[in-house]
């Protein structure tokens, strides 16, 4: 793996360009200094996407705006699991699925992190039942088709975060998911993707969202019903994951 962090922007000065890099400074939340309007300087990569990063330059950009680390014509579809926590469920009074629950986001559900370009649908606005959700999303590094949980993690290229936008009114009127969370910019994706090779574990990771400062999520992912490497395997068994596309466990609302 080429880098430990990877984030996709567009450079101060240049901001018809599109770059890949690492942040300079290793320890800084990336998306939280360029939302509070610091300097963050980027150390470029000779490549274009993120599957493909190339090497490192000696060339060091600012970054003017995040762009999602993956690119819509990248990501192809977005496959989601429903119902992943533990403590949700009880919270719900639901009973444990047996096996994962998927929906899926079309690549045009797809949008940059900051500033967030999600537009509301009229009627989702109208009906005032916009919801959001913080989110882990996998990162697939290259094709895999009826991997066994032991070898899934192994085809994972990294990880980052996502907001899965709803609309709750259209979701309970309905049995399946994706119009309700698949409408145009409804996955905000990034700042960056973090790379497996940096984290073995991520049942490690602590899932936390907040809405104007106030915390309305903070949960484990040591509480998910099926864990990473069980639900990589579940999805590659009905269709291959090609490079790229993610999957994002969400929530079933209450």
């Amino acid at each position: 793996m080429s880098f430990e962090r990877l984030v996709r922007f567009a450079p101060k000065g240049k901001e018809g360009e599109v770059l890949i890099g690492q942040p300079v400074d290793s320890n800084v939340d990336v998306g939280k200094a360029v939302r509070n309007g610091e300097e963050v300087q980027v150390k470029v990569f000779s490549g274009d996407s993120a599957l493909n990063p190339g090497s490192l330059t000696d060339k060091v950009e600012t970054i003017a705006r995040i762009l999602s680390p993956l690119s819509a014509s990248e990501v192809g579809s977005i496959r989601c699991i429903g119902l992943n926590y533990v403590n949700h469920a009880k919270e719900a009074n639901m009973q444990l699925p047996d096996v994962p629950m998927m929906f899926m986001k079309p690549a045009t559900s797809l949008a940059d992190p900051w500033p967030v370009s999600t537009v509301i649908p009229k009627h989702t606005l109208a009906d005032d039942c916009a919801d959001y959700e913080s989110e882990l999303v996998i990162v697939i590094g290259k094709t895999c088709k009826n991997v066994s949980e032991a070898d899934a993690l192994s085809y994972v290229l990294g990880y980052t975060a996502a907001n899965d936008v709803s609309s709750r009114k259209s979701q309970l009127a309905q049995s399946q998911a994706c119009y309700s969370k698949g409408f145009d910019g409804s996955c905000p994706l990034g700042p960056v993707i973090v790379s497996s090779s940096v984290v073995k574990d991520p049942s490690t990771f602590t899932i936390r969202g907040l809405k104007n400062g106030e915390v309305t999520q903070n949960s484990g992912l040591s509480d998910l019903i099926f864990n990473c490497s069980k639900l990589v395997s579940f999805l590659s068994q009905v269709r291959r994951c090609f490079r790229v596309p993610s999957f994002s466990r969400v929530r079933q609302p209450v």
